[in-house]
C-alpha cells in the first residue's frame, strides 16, 4: 500500500521535500510595505458554499516532533490558524505563546526577507489587531481557518527567498542521530536515519482538525525491541513525506465518503484512466454516468478488453483504500488492488445482482447508488457502522458475498415497511436478492434454473420460505378485493408471525381467505377463480407440510417472495388475467 502511494506521488510530480507541504489557505492579512494594516482578504472562490481557499504548493511545514522539540511552544511559519496569527479566539496561554513564536519567526526570517518585518510590526499593533478581529467576526471566519500574509500585494509564502533559511532553521530544531543509529528503510531497503515521527494526513472526517498520522507509535504498547516512536517502522523522512503527499492528494482529489459515515474511500490506477472509463467512479457516485447504464458500460469495457480493442486498460491495475479518522489516528479499514478487467466485471456483477422489480411492478427498479444503499439499511444514515460500510464496499469491488449483517439489517427495515404500510424501498430488496444470489454462487451443487432467483417473480423457485411469502401476498390481495381498506389488515396483524412461524399462522389465514373468496365470487367470479388458482399452485410448491419455523435467512426469502408476488399483482395485468376478472 505504501509503495503504491509513493508511486502515485512520483507519477503526479508532488512536492515531497521535508519541511514543505501544500496548504489550503482561506484568509490573508494584508499589510503595506511600510507596516500599515490594510485589511482582510478572502482567498479562493468566495462564491463557493464551502470555500477551501487558495492552495499554496510549497508552504513551510513542521511535523509534530519538531513542534514540541525542546519543550518550547512553537507555531508554523507563514501559514497558521487565525486563532494563532490574529489571536482570534478565547484567551488561551498556549495559543498566546504560539502567536509570540509566530511573530518571532517573522523577525528571524526578516534577515533574508526584510519585508517580513512590516508584517511582524502589524501583528504586534493591538489597534490594528482589534480592527482585524472585527473584520473577521463580520466575515464569519473561524479561529481554525488557515491564514497567511500579503505584504505590498505579494504573498511571502509564494516566494523562494526564505527557503534556504527555513531549511537551516528546521535542521536545528531537533538533534540528528549519528550514522551508527541508521536503520534499513521500510520502503527502500537503504540505510537511513529514520524519521522520529511521521507527517500527518489531513482531510479525514473523524480525525483531528490539524490531521492525524497514518503511522505512529505514541504509546509503549505500540513499541517493541526497545525502539522508540517511528523507529519501530523505520523510514526515511523523505519516504514518509512522499507517502503523506500522495495520500493527502488522493483524499483531496479522488475520494468519496461512504454516506454520512466517517469512512473515506480513495482510489486510483497504475496508469491514468479517463472518468468515463472508471468503474469505481460509477460505483461510488459518478457525476457523468447514471447507475442505470453503469452495468452496460462495465460489460462493454470487459468485452473490449477481452477482444483486444482496449489494450490500454487490459494491463492496468486499480487500488482502493478505505480510511477513517479516530481523533489522533488514521484507521485503515480496507486495502484492495487487482486487475482492471476484474474490477469492471465486479461492478457489472454488482449492478446485475442488485436488480429487483419495481414495488408497483412493470419493470426493473433503477439500481441505487452505493451510498443510498447504505442508508437504506438503517433509520438514520449516520447509524451505519463504519466496518459494515467498508465490508459492503469490498463486496461490491471484489464480487464477494454480501455480509450477513447487511442482509439482516435490510430485512429488518423491509419488515417494518411491510407491516406499517410504508413506501417500499427496492434497494433493500435488491440487497436481499444479491445476498442470496452470491451465496448460491459460492456453494457447490446448486442447480441453475429452479434454484436461481430472478429480479421479478420466480414462480418455480424450489424454496418453501419463498413460496410462503408469495402466499402471504396473495392472501392479502384476496382480503383487499373482498373488503377494501380495513385498516389493520392481514399484513399488519400477521406478517411478523407468518414470516417466522408459518405453520402456526397460515392454516387460519387460508381458512379465512375462503370467506373472502366467497364474497369476491359474488361480484367478480373470474377474479375469485384466478386467486384460487394462485393459492392452489403456491400451496403445491410449498409441499405437504408448512415449515414450522424459519431462520433469519429464510425470513429474507419470505420477504422476497412477498415483495415480488406483490409487485406481480400490482403490475399491469396480462390478457389471461383480465379475462379472469370479467
Amino acid at each position: 500500500m505504501l509503495h503504491e502511494l509513493i508511486n502515485y506521488a512520483r507519477r503526479e510530480g508532488l512536492e515531497v521535500e521535508p519541511g514543505f507541504a501544500p496548504r489550503d489557505v482561506r484568509w490573508a492579512i494584508s499589510v503595506s510595505s511600510s507596516g500599515e494594516f490594510l485589511g482582510l482578504l478572502e482567498l479562493g472562490d468566495t462564491t463557493a458554499r464551502r470555500n477551501p481557499g487558495r492552495r499554496f504548493l510549497k508552504a513551510p511545514d513542521l511535523i509534530h516532533g519538531e513542534l514540541i522539540a525542546g519543550g518550547v511552544t512553537k507555531s508554523h511559519f507563514l501559514v497558521e490558524t487565525l486563532g494563532v496569527v490574529a489571536g482570534f479566539d478565547e484567551p488561551d496561554e498556549k495559543r498566546a505563546a504560539k502567536r509570540r513564536y509566530f511573530i518571532w519567526l517573522l523577525r528571524q526570517a526578516s534577515a533574508v526577507m526584510p519585508a517580513l518585518t512590516a508584517a511582524a510590526t502589524v501583528l504586534e499593533d493591538e489597534a490594528a489587531m482589534s480592527r482585524l478581529r472585527l473584520q473577521l467576526t463580520e466575515a464569519k471566519a473561524r479561529p481554525t481557518d488557515k491564514a497567511t500574509l500579503s505584504i505590498g500585494g505579494e504573498f511571502p509564502v509564494e516566494r523562494a527567498d526564505w527557503h534556504d533559511w527555513w531549511r537551516e532553521f528546521r535542521a536545528g530544531l531537533s538533534a540528528r542521530q549519528s550514522p551508527s543509529d541508521k536503520m534499513l528503510c521500510f520502503l527502500t531497503g537503504e540505510a537511513v536515519e529514520p524519521a522520529a515521527t511521521h507527517p500527518k494526513i489531513s482531510g479525514l472526517p473523524g480525525a483531528n482538525a490539524f490531521g492525524a498520522p497514518l503511522i505512529g507509535f505514541d504509546k509503549p504498547a505500540f513499541e517493541s525491541y526497545g525502539l522508540e516512536q517511528s523507529a519501530n517502522a523505520a523510514m526515511s523522512e523523505e519516504m514518509a513525506k512522499m507517502y503523506q503527499a500522495g495520500l493527502n492528494d488522493l483524499i483531496r482529489r479522488h475520494s468519496s465518503r461512504l454516506g454520512r459515515l466517517d469512512v473515506v474511500v480513495v482510489h486510483w490506477y497504475r496508469s491514468n484512466v479517463a472518468v468515463e472509463d472508471d468503474p469505481l467512479a460509477w460505483l461510488e457516485e459518478s457525476p457523468d454516468a447514471t447507475e442505470a447504464d453503469a452495468r452496460i458500460r462495465a460489460r462493454k469495457l470487459v468485452t473490449a478488453i477481452r477482444e483486444g480493442t482496449r489494450p490500454d486498460l487490459a494491463g492496468n491495475t486499480y487500488y482502493a483504500l478505505s480510511l477513517s479518522g479516530n481523533g489522533g489516528r488514521v484507521m485503515v479499514r480496507d486495502w484492495m488492488e487487482g486487475g482492471f478487467e476484474e474490477l469492471a466485471g465486479a461492478v457489472e456483477a454488482w449492478f446485475s445482482d442488485l436488480e429487483i422489480v419495481r414495488p408497483q411492478g412493470g419493470g426493473i427498479a433503477p439500481p441505487p447508488r452505493f451510498f443510498t444503499l447504505l442508508s437504506a439499511l438503517v433509520r438514520d444514515p449516520k447509524d451505519v457502522p463504519a466496518p459494515l460500510g467498508a465490508k459492503l464496499f469490498r463486496a461490491a469491488v471484489r464480487a464477494e458475498p454480501i455480509p450477513f449483517a447487511a442482509m439482516a439489517q435490510a430485512l429488518a427495515r423491509a419488515r417494518v415497511d411491510f407491516i406499517q404500510g410504508n413506501t417500499l424501498n427496492p434497494a433493500r430488496m435488491g440487497l436481499l436478492r444479491a445476498y442470496f444470489g452470491r451465496k448460491q454462487r459460492m456453494e457447490k451443487g446448486v442447480r441453475e434454473m429452479t434454484e436461481t432467483m430472478q429480479a421479478g417473480l420466480t414462480e418455480d423457485l424450489a424454496n418453501p420460505a419463498y413460496q410462503c411469502g408469495r402466499l402471504m401476498a396473495v392472501l392479502a390481495a384476496v382480503q383487499r378485493a373482498a373488503l377494501g381498506d380495513v385498516g389493520a389488515d392481514v399484513i399488519q396483524r400477521y406478517y411478523a408471525a407468518a414470516s417466522s412461524t408459518p405453520a402456526l399462522v397460515f392454516g387460519r389465514l387460508v381458512r379465512t381467505a375462503q370467506f373472502h373468496l366467497g364474497k369476491v365470487k359474488q361480484e367478480k367470479p373470474g377474479l375469485a377463480w384466478w386467486y384460487e388458482e394462485r393459492i392452489a399452485d403456491i400451496c403445491t410448491r410449498i409441499g405437504t407440510s408448512m415449515p414450522a419455523t424459519l431462520t433469519l435467512e429464510e425470513q429474507g426469502l419470505f420477504a422476497l417472495g412477498y415483495y415480488q408476488q406483490q409487485a406481480a399483482l400490482r403490475a399491469p395485468k396480462q390478457d389471461d388475467t383480465k379475462e379472469g376478472e370479467k
